[in-house]
């Protein structure tokens, strides 16, 4: 008999972080635990306050309908939670969990067996820009040879400051630079900064301009001498011509997925398909999740074959995160099989 639990968790942030949305010290998480035949399994879902589409006043009670239901088999739950992509993508986990050899092997490959590792972006927050100015020194210190900075919640010209001072000390071949705007620019003010981001050689911004504006988008993407990537635009559209309908229209240089924001495996490949029918480029990124659910997107994306660095060196941001074998080291993402997972649940 298939029975089905649920528990929140909240991850604690090391250090204060910063996003145009403001400052974050906490995250809240959710964790489905499956159980049969004397096995478990286990699926993170990545609710992010705020901005996932699901942030509603019935999580909680979607997840108890999900746990009475889960004898239904995982495409009727799906379809029950269409508008819950972190559900949706909490429940891909877990079933895959439960029928994999070890509740954390979900994708055998070289990168699980530690022979082969995925590059990475690292991530240097928002704050004050001595912080930031140490977070980027740490990042390159460390074998980073790209790096994703969140702009758009200090003075403009202080980010135009840092990053000339990245490039005073790096060319574009020896650091990549992405930076991520969440949405912060006015539309009317976009293009003149944009042309001036790209004085500095950076390979691509995100999401300049808020979501739901697909005009504007389009034509900013049309003109930009930036290289422009989706990312809150692609949350909350679930239905293929949807998706088509979006990125025809704005045809965007990349798109970011998040799969605990747009649905999980099935749906980010949806969105890759679409995006490579129309020529745009794509990476994958971590949106928060606890290390349950960044070792989910790790283990898919390497399956992806991509070579491009990839958002995925989030799980060192909390103090309590669960302990497992994934770690950062010369900017990838590797897998060392040597350490357990350690995850407090019984698992």
């Amino acid at each position: 008999m298939l029975l089905a639990s649920y528990r929140p968790y909240i991850l604690q942030f090391k250090r204060p972080s910063g996003t145009s949305r403001g400052i974050m010290t906490e995250k809240e998480t959710w964790l489905l635990i499956l159980e049969k035949d004397g096995k478990k399994g286990i699926g993170e879902c990545g609710l992010l306050r705020g901005l996932s589409i699901d942030d509603r006043p019935d999580y909680e009670a979607k997840l108890r309908w999900v746990c009475a239901h889960i004898h239904e088999g995982l495409p009727f739950l799906l379809e029950g939670v269409k508008e819950f992509p972190s559900i949706r993508f909490g429940l891909e986990q877990a079933f895959l969990s439960l029928k994999s050899e070890t509740p954390f092997l979900l994708f055998p490959s070289f990168f699980t067996t530690g022979d082969d590792n995925i590059p990475i972006n690292g991530l240097v927050w928002m704050g004050e820009k001595a912080l930031m100015r140490s977070q980027i020194e740490e990042k390159v210190a460390s074998g980073f040879s790209c790096i994703k900075l969140k702009i758009g919640a200090i003075d403009f010209e202080e980010e135009l400051t840092l990053l000339r001072y990245i490039r005073n000390e790096f060319t574009a071949k020896d650091i990549e630079i992405r930076v991520d705007a969440n949405g912060a620019f006015a539309p009317a003010e976009a293009l003149e900064k944009l042309k001036r981001l790209s004085s500095f050689d950076l390979h691509s911004i995100e999401q300049p301009i808020k979501p739901d504006q697909w005009e504007a988008m389009a034509r900013l993407c049309e003109v930009s001498p930036l290289p422009i990537a989706l990312d809150e635009e692609l949350i909350g559209i679930f239905d293929v011509t949807k998706k088509r309908e979006l990125l025809q229209t704005i045809q965007p240089q990349y798109i970011i997925l998040k799969p605990s924001l747009v649905g999980g495996y099935a749906a980010s490949d949806q969105w890759i398909d679409v995006a490579a029918a129309n020529n745009i480029g794509w990476w994958i990124t971590s949106a928060l999740e606890s290390n349950i659910g960044l070792n989910a997107i790790a283990q898919w994306t390497y399956t992806l074959g991509s070579e491009m660095p990839q958002g995925l060196g989030t799980g060192s941001l909390f103090a309590n995160n669960f302990e497992s074998p994934l770690h950062v080291t010369q900017g990838m993402l590797c897998y060392n099989t040597d350490l357990q997972w350690n995850t407090n649940l019984e698992i």
